[in-house]
């Protein structure tokens, strides 16, 4: 067997200490959704609940369903997000990558500098226009408006990846007869299966997780998602501890399987390219 040093297991330690502390609120989230109310106050708080009971869970999913159209609203918005943020990073990031533009460096540098835009700066310019289109209370608002916060990511960490591709496989379809689309819709594309899933997995929780866009460009109910939904259990006079808990873990449910099922390619598709 393999013998580990000191410090090897000194950094084991802390890095579970620290991972622990990162999952210490999510832990918290999900323990305070199962306790009884009178358990939620307790003093001290109680770490490890003595009692475990799903009431929360069966009166938001099952008795009453008016939770059920949030839920539904979040998954149109987050999958036509990543639809859309990958139909236009794709074709971006590969005329990045391949062709010879003039200004390319200074468009790298705005899609990086509109990263550290808050998207507050977003959302009042975005209403002004939508509002004149017609747009506001649609899905087609909320996938744009969280498109625009999606799009200059996706650009940037794709163009590595094709970047990495050899330009060879390009000219060899060329000399076999391809032109330049089929070229990449053929040949190249089925190579980006890593990137496309991180792209889509990425864009898909900016959506799932938006409450800027939610608040300013959907003030119908029937369209808002389930970020807007969380708000019901925040009253003027407290707070449902227990119900909140149970509907952010469920919020939360999707960011945590995606993770979990697709953390292989989200890893080798964040690192591709970054040799080259």
């Amino acid at each position: 067997m393999r013998k580990y040093s000191v410090k090897q297991y000194a950094l084991l330690l802390t890095a579970v200490i620290i991972t622990g502390i990162f999952l210490f609120p999510v832990y918290w989230m999900v323990v305070t959704s199962v306790k009884p109310i009178q358990d939620v106050f307790a003093t001290p708080p109680m770490i490890i609940p003595e009692t475990i009971q799903f009431d929360a869970y069966v009166k938001n999913l099952i008795e009453d369903r008016s939770l059920l159209p949030y839920i539904k609203n979040s998954f149109v918005t987050a999958f036509g997000t990543a639809f859309l943020t990958l139909i236009l990073a794709l074709p971006c990031a590969y005329a990045l990558a391949r062709f010879k533009l003039r200004w390319a460096n200074i468009l790298l540098l705005i899609l990086l500098i509109t990263q550290m835009i808050p998207g507050i700066m977003m959302a009042m310019p975005l209403y002004i226009l939508f509002s004149k289109f017609e747009l506001l209370n649609s899905y087609l608002a909320l996938i744009v408006g969280n498109t625009t916060t999606a799009l200059p990511f996706a650009i940037v960490i794709m163009r590595p990846f094709f970047l990495s591709i050899p330009k060879g496989l390009e000219e060899a379809a060329v000399m076999d007869g391809c032109n330049s689309f089929t070229a990449f819709t053929r040949i190249i594309l089925p190579l980006t299966k890593p990137i496309v899933l991180t792209v889509s997995t990425f864009s898909f929780l900016f959506a799932w997780g938006d409450l800027i866009f939610a608040l300013t460009l959907a003030t119908d109910e029937k369209i808002r998602p389930l970020t807007m939904g969380l708000t019901k259990f925040i009253g003027q006079y407290g707070t449902q501890w227990d119900n909140l808990m149970a509907v952010s873990t469920i919020a939360a449910a999707p960011i945590i399987l995606a993770f979990l099922f697709l953390q292989k390619y989200i890893v080798s598709g964040i690192t591709a390219g970054a040799e080259k």
